[in-house]
């Protein structure tokens, strides 16, 4: 009798246990999913508005269909891509329909820039370092420089130049940044929560972008806990609720 009384004891323990360790962990994945999932909401509103921010730029004003302006954003860089002088005045034909657009130059760079994630990586670079031979006016007597080949002929045309002592291959190691872009997308203009659209609208020429959450929103989560979102907030003339 008594072995089995402990038997329980010890059964009832361990599920004490799994279920403190339920209850600490799990809440915590949980805030964790929120704040993925306003994260990622913050990055479409901010998305949407740089798509009207260059819409803008291209035709001098902003577009009532947010959609529209992805399309024409989307496709001018496509035709930058094809035609490097696809520049200033241009007709564009997109959907049955002819707009006429002011193209800047550095416009390709500046939507990678925009719509990228910046990267780095380590090139190895193979390079020639040379020994060279130099007059130094502050010791009054001649010198030895190490520089890249690749700046030798400078060092030829100066007045200090006497000689190429030696020439050495070198590896070295450069870190060098880069853009991976990506497309803006259908997807940009829902909330990855709700699949609700943003709202889009504008006060006094202003361009308002907010989030279609109005109420607490909860969706159920391991039975007895729930994932709770507010609204994730609004872009209004450039300024970030968020960021206030």
């Amino acid at each position: 009798m008594n072995r089995k009384l402990n038997d329980l004891i010890e059964l009832i323990i361990v599920f004490g246990l799994v279920f403190i360790l339920f209850a600490i962990y799990v809440p915590v994945s949980i805030w964790e999913e929120e704040d993925q999932f306003e994260s990622i909401s913050h990055f479409r509103m901010n998305t949407i508005h740089h798509i009207q921010e260059f819409y803008k730029n291209l035709t001098g004003d902003y577009a009532t269909d947010g959609l529209w302006a992805m399309n024409v954003v989307n496709a001018v860089r496509d035709s930058l891509t094809a035609d490097s002088t696809y520049l200033d005045k241009q007709l564009l034909g997109l959907y049955q329909n002819n707009i006429t657009l002011k193209i800047p130059e550095g416009f390709d760079m500046e939507f990678d820039t925009t719509f990228g994630f910046q990267r780095f990586r380590r090139d190895t670079i193979m390079d020639t370092t040379v020994k060279v031979l130099t007059f130094s006016e502050q010791l009054s007597r001649n010198d030895t420089v190490y520089i890249q080949k690749k700046n030798l002929p400078e060092m030829l045309a100066t007045e200090t130049y006497r000689d190429v002592l030696s020439e050495e291959a070198v590896n070295r190691v450069e870190v060098v940044d880069y853009y991976e872009t990506f497309m803006p997308d259908t997807s940009m203009f829902y909330c990855p929560l709700t699949s609700q659209p943003y709202k889009i609208e504008f006060i006094e020429n202003k361009l308002r972008i907010e989030s279609p959450i109005k109420r607490i929103y909860k969706e159920p989560r391991f039975l007895i806990f729930s994932l709770k979102a507010q609204n994730h907030g609004y872009i209004e003339d450039g300024i970030l609720s968020w960021s206030k």
